[in-house]
């Protein structure tokens, strides 16, 4: 194991406070954006400072005095306060009440937009029970801001959600090393790992760069290192879930707890798959994600389905 957690914890050894509801819930895929990806290269390099970078930050169990060991990134929510990253990351008995800090954009042991701790932790209970390496995935609710107390997505902007494979197309790591004060960042092409993780090859991610971000093209969040191993025993190898329903069943689940809480979404039979739609209007159940082998769709998806 490559990655560790919160004070070196591989996982939750108990139940976590903040687990996936076990009733059925609507919920909605995140639309992506415009954007091109990175050309992919298979090369590791230094992150250039710049809007989306500031996005993804790194983790400190304290403060910045403390050092930082895992890494996280903004995802767009109605409460403009959310962070995914790896659920190993953040063992929601001992992260919460602020105990984690999150610093977007650190660099050279500053954080430019100042740091949010984490208020409440949302995980899987098959993670939280048994530590399930296909459950590897978190988000989190953020507090005020320490300039200002502003929300982090109104500062450095949220990177939407993609739910399914991202196999066979390019993806953008950035994360920060806990040996380093700079983020680093790889492109290169993701394959499949089984059918429930996904993997790619970039060298040099060693500890701390669990829960970086893995960007398709159009900018959308499509996975963050955890999984496998818990994001892998190799520093040249990262392996990430496959974002499906339950991944987005604990957005949802999360997003209802920021502020403002969304507007009830009804709860429907599934219905037949349809092209898509606007965020404020759901639409009638689509497809969960593109099957291995294909490229994300560049149209908005919106699904209003059933946890299985």
């Amino acid at each position: 194991m490559k990655r560790t957690g919160i004070f070196g914890k591989k996982f939750a050894t108990g139940r976590g406070r903040f687990g996936a509801l076990a009733a059925a819930v609507a919920l909605l895929v995140i639309p992506a954006y415009g954007g091109q990806a990175a050309q992919a290269s298979g090369r590791t390099a230094p992150a250039p400072a710049t809007a989306e970078n500031a996005r993804v930050g790194a983790l400190f169990k304290g403060g910045l005095d403390d050092g930082h060991y895992c890494t996280a990134s903004v995802v767009r929510s109605s409460g403009h306060d959310l962070i995914v990253t790896a659920a190993h990351c953040l063992p929601a008995d001992e992260s919460e009440g602020g105990r984690a800090v999150f610093a977007p954009a650190y660099r050279d042991g500053s954080a430019p937009y100042g740091t949010w701790p984490v208020e409440s932790v949302y995980e899987d209970d098959r993670w939280n029970e048994d530590g399930d390496q296909d459950s590897d995935v978190a988000f989190a609710v953020l507090g005020p801001g320490s300039d200002g107390g502003k929300k982090v997505e109104d500062v450095v902007g949220g990177a939407p959600l993609f739910a399914g494979r991202a196999t066979g197309t390019a993806a953008t790591l950035t994360g920060y090393p806990s040996d380093t004060e700079v983020p680093q960042v790889c492109t290169n092409t993701a394959v499949a790992y089984g059918d429930t993780q996904q993997r790619i090859d970039c060298p040099d991610f060693p500890g701390g760069t669990s829960g970086s971000p893995w960007v398709v093209e159009g900018g959308a969040v499509a996975g963050v290192i955890g999984g496998y191993q818990f994001g892998g025993d190799d520093p040249d190898v990262s392996y990430s879930v496959v974002f499906g329903p339950r991944t987005k069943s604990l957005f949802r689940l999360a997003e209802s707890a920021g502020d403002p809480k969304p507007a009830a979404v009804k709860t429907t039979a599934p219905q037949p798959a349809a092209d898509g739609g606007s965020l404020s209007s759901p639409q009638p159940a689509a497809s969960d994600g593109d099957a291995a082998g294909s490229a994300p769709s560049e149209r908005p998806m919106v699904c209003a389905c059933l946890m299985p």
